[in-house]
Parts: C-alpha cells; structure tokens; sequence
C-alpha cells in the first residue's frame, strides 16, 4: 500500500516562484525600512517571455503592500502585485523577453502610493458563481451555487465546486457541462473514482451512483490586481451511503491564480486534499483525478483531438505519462485549446493521463499506477498550469511554458 506524505510545497502556489532565492544571503534584520534595493533575474538554461516570477519579501518589507520596480536599463516601470498570507510574495511578469544565459536588474522601493485603478485581473462575485477578467474580458467562471442539470429526471447531476465555462482569447466557451454523453462530466473538475472510506466503497466521479458527491462549500479569499487575480474555495467531498447524513470525508482547498495576459490566458491551479477519517483509500483505476471536459463540437469526428508532450494523440496516447496535454477542436470553424501541465513535483508526476478514444475530455490518474491513500494527516496536493490559446497548439511555446514550470528562472534580491 502507498500512502501519501506531504508533497513539498512551501506555500500554495509556491511553485510560481520556485527559482526564487528571496534574501541572496543577507539576513533581513539588516534591512533598513524604505531603502531601495536591487533585484536580479537570472533566466537560466531558457528564454523567458510572458513568464510570471516572484520574490518572497524580507521580514523589514512585509508590512508594505505597494512597491515600484523599475528596470535599471531605461529605468521603465514594472507593474507588481503582492501576495497575501505569512510569507507575502512580490509577482510580477517578465513581458519583454529575456534570453537564456542573461540576467536583468530591478530597482525596487517600497511605496505608500494607493493602486491606480486597473483592468488587469478582476473578480465579478454573484450568489451563483465568481467570473474572473482579463482586461474585461472573461476567463472563467467558477460556480459556487449548485448548476441544476437540464433533464430534471436526472437531478443526482447537479452539481457545484467546478469551473465552466472556462473561454478562450476570442470569448468561445471551450469547456462543457451536462454533455448528453457524460452529463456527469463538468468542466474542469476533480474527483475521484473507485474508493473506499472506512469500509464503505464510494465513487465520487459517478454522480448517478449517488454513493458520494462534491460541493462548493465557501470561499476564503479574493485576489484582484494589475499582475494577477484569483480565488481560495473549499470544497467538501461527502460519503452519502451513511444512514444518518453525508459524512465528510475530504476537505479540498482550491488555490486559483489568473495572470494578467490577454493574447492567451494562463492561470494556476492548486488543489489540496484533507482527509476528515479515513484514510481514504484510492484503488487502480483507468481514470479520475484531475479532469477537463471539452467542447460538445469536439464530440463530431475530426473536430478535436489530443497531443501530449511526446507528440501522441488519442490514437496512441491513453495511459503514457507527458508533461503536457493540450486539449483542442474547432469552434465556429476557428481552432482553439487549452493545455495543462502537470507540475513535477505531483505525485507520482509525470502523471498517466486518460485520453478518452472518442469523447472530448481527458484526465490526469496517477490512479493507472496502482492504489494509494490519501492519509487525515498528510494531505494530498497537486498543481496544475493551464494555458488557453487561439489556434493550432504553439510547440515552443508549450516548451517554454513548461520550462517556466519546472526550471524556472532565479529571482534574488541584492543591496
């Protein structure tokens, strides 16, 4: 039997700034309050370009909310945004490319200035669910009320604690819910399969089995800024086969974090799972964990498809192990996709995924290797990167955006 210990992440979403070497050596009692400081981006092995990067703030510079970065070469300023939580980060993007091999230099100050107002990335919240914009224009939705499934005879598919519709560049809806195929399949989701809790065999992906069901059960912050925006959520994972009332039997915390581009749009997802008993035990399985359900188009033959990082597609590419897979099909004639990257440091990373041989939606299953358990105290967590584009998949970029993942560039602060 594997069971799961806590897989190293210092903070969630840490992995944004995993290259980060936040003090470069000084101890911070040493800072003096106001003073301006020197950051330097070191791009490693890869070119960098639409890159987001951060820089943990010493302890004399955790009470300043603003700052101003300014490049040293043309003295330009840098839109920054600082994180919430114990060890407050400072985000921004690396817009104009900078070459492998290279380093660029920061002037950074803490600023007493309010925020000007800013499209960047914003939160629109209703009693029904939280729309996050770029620039105005939607990226996603993700429902914290209960979406009602069309065919009232068949209400065990409601459903909320999931994310649709998520859009595309152009404003096309690439993701589905309550597909006549699979209407238990809804956008991009996270449940599992064949499992078992205190003796009790649940099935949390099988919603018309009504052993087990997923909920939204609050939200616990709210992110908006001119680099980044997002969400913290959580959501309860429920044994319904007790003879008394739903048992809890995983608290899920959601980290979602959107970036600030708009020639495609690429955001961060963090999932960690607490087990309320248990343990819960995961059994093999061909399919389950993290999953996205595509566009109702791509159910037409020859209007969507897969390709992982090896290059496979849905005819050779169920149960290998990519870093990537991109997800894609035509819209009103146009192509488009979403590829997520499965980040290495996951369990059992490079993940299996289950490309499904005719139906629109795959999944990430470290499930295919074998059973697990997922213990109450060492929670399972896992991170995923999501890059939505206009068109054929962009090899290089893919790569890049891997890269930016698992080899990031180093972020140090200097005097």
């Amino acid at each position: 039997m594997i069971r799961i210990a806590w897989i190293t992440i210092p903070a969630l979403l840490g992995f944004v700034a995993s290259g980060n070497h936040a003090l470069g050596g000084e101890p911070p009692g040493n800072d003096t309050l106001g003073a301006e400081r020197t950051v330097e981006v070191s791009a490693g092995r890869h070119d960098r370009w639409g890159t987001p990067v951060s820089l943990t703030l010493p302890e004399a510079l955790k009470g300043y909310r603003q700052f101003t970065l300014k490049r040293e070469e043309g003295d330009q300023s840098v839109p920054v945004q600082v994180t919430d939580g114990e060890r407050p980060q400072l985000v921004w993007i690396i817009r104009d490319p900078l070459a492998a091999g290279t380093t660029r230099s920061y002037r950074l100050a803490p600023s007493n200035e309010s925020l000007r107002p800013s499209q960047g990335v914003r939160l629109e919240s209703t009693d029904d669910k939280i729309t996050v914009t770029v620039s105005g224009n939607p990226v996603l939705v993700y429902n914290t009320a209960e979406v009602k499934s069309p065919n009232r005879d068949e209400e065990y598919y409601d459903r909320s604690g999931y994310i649709h519709p998520l859009y595309n560049p152009r404003g096309q809806a690439i993701t589905d819910d309550f597909a006549p195929d699979h209407p238990h399949q809804h956008g991009i989701m996270f449940p599992w399969t064949s499992t078992t809790f205190e003796g009790r065999a649940i099935n949390f992906w099988d919603q018309k089995g009504g052993t087990a069901r997923i909920e939204h059960s609050s939200i616990e912050l709210r992110d908006t800024g001119p680099v980044f925006g997002g969400f913290t959520v959580r959501l309860k994972h429920l044994d319904l086969t007790t003879t008394d009332r739903p048992q809890l039997v995983l608290v899920e915390t959601w980290q979602l974090r959107v970036y600030n581009l708009t020639d495609r749009y690429l955001f961060d997802l963090e999932s960690v799972q607490r087990c309320m008993g248990g343990p819960l035990h995961i059994e093999e399985s061909s399919y389950g964990g993290l999953a996205i359900r595509g566009h109702r188009n791509w159910l037409t033959p020859g209007q969507g498809d897969f390709l992982t990082s090896e290059g496979k597609t849905r005819q050779n590419g169920n149960h290998t192990r990519p870093r990537w897979c991109d997800i894609h099909g035509r819209i009103d004639g146009q192509m488009t996709g979403v590829t997520i990257f499965c980040h290495p440091e996951n369990f059992r990373a490079p993940q299996p995924v289950r490309l499904h041989p005719s139906k629109p939606y795959f999944c990430f299953s470290p499930t295919v290797l074998g059973e697990f358990e997922i213990e109450p105290d060492k929670p399972y967590a896992s991170r995923y990167r999501f890059d939505v584009h206009n068109g054929q998949r962009d090899l290089q970029m893919a790569e890049r955006i891997w890269e930016d993942l698992a080899d990031p560039p180093v972020v140090r602060l200097v005097r």
